[in-house]
């Protein structure tokens, strides 16, 4: 079990904190609205009212032993970059945090931390892979660059085998495992030609998803 704190409970901070206390994970939630704590009380391991732009508070809570933080504290720029600051300071081994906007996100950055996000523009981008990259069964990502897709092989596959193919060399994407049905072949069988009940499970970065959709 690792300990999260996550700092402020709109509602991707409240769905960052109750997805990993689902998780089996120790969950501290911090928010200075003492009635949203209230009811927030029940669905993590500990729920405070308290200010985190305060790094007096942060130590009496004991945050600097958690594993990771994750600030979600919406458009205040200024409360999301002291918090982000007295985590640092604290030593808290990862920051992931919320931004609003590109600026924001460059600045949290450059105070340390790790992860910065901008949900909706990454909630976007999945829908608009989705909706227009065919083949495109699941997309996992890993980073701001890499991800795993599934991908059902165009017709210009059929009959071909991975070997033959030569994917790796050609998009510089690993292919890391096949589906047929039900069945999950960890390694994937490069020899075995493809059909169109194959699905190839692949790592790879963004721009290689873009040129795989035009195959």
């Amino acid at each position: 079990m690792k300990s999260y704190v996550v700092i402020g409970l709109g509602r991707f901070g409240m769905q960052m904190a109750a997805k990993l206390y689902d998780c089996g994970e120790d969950v501290l939630a911090i928010d200075t609205d003492a009635a949203l704590i209230d009811k927030f009380a029940d669905r993590v391991t500990k729920a405070v009212a308290a200010d985190a732009r305060d790094p007096d508070v942060l130590k009496k809570l004991g945050v600097e032993n958690c594993d990771s933080a994750v600030v979600a504290v919406g458009s205040d720029l200024a409360a999301s970059a002291l918090i982000t600051m007295n985590l640092k300071t604290l030593g808290v081994p990862y920051i992931f945090c919320k931004a609003h906007d590109d600026t924001h996100r460059e600045i949290l950055e450059k105070l340390g931390a790790d992860r910065v996000i901008i949900p909706e523009r990454e909630i976007a981008d999945k829908l608009v892979l989705g909706l227009t990259s065919t083949g495109i069964v699941e997309y996992i990502e890993l980073s701001d660059e890499y991800g795993i897709v599934e991908l059902d092989p165009p017709e210009s596959w059929d009959g071909k085998s991975i070997r033959e193919l030569d994917l790796r060399s050609r998009f510089d994407v690993n292919v890391i495992a096949m589906r047929h049905g039900d069945s999950l072949i960890i390694p994937p069988d490069i020899n075995r030609p493809l059909d169109e009940d194959t699905v190839l499970v692949m790592l790879g970065n963004y721009k290689t998803i873009n040129k795989l959709k035009k195959q």
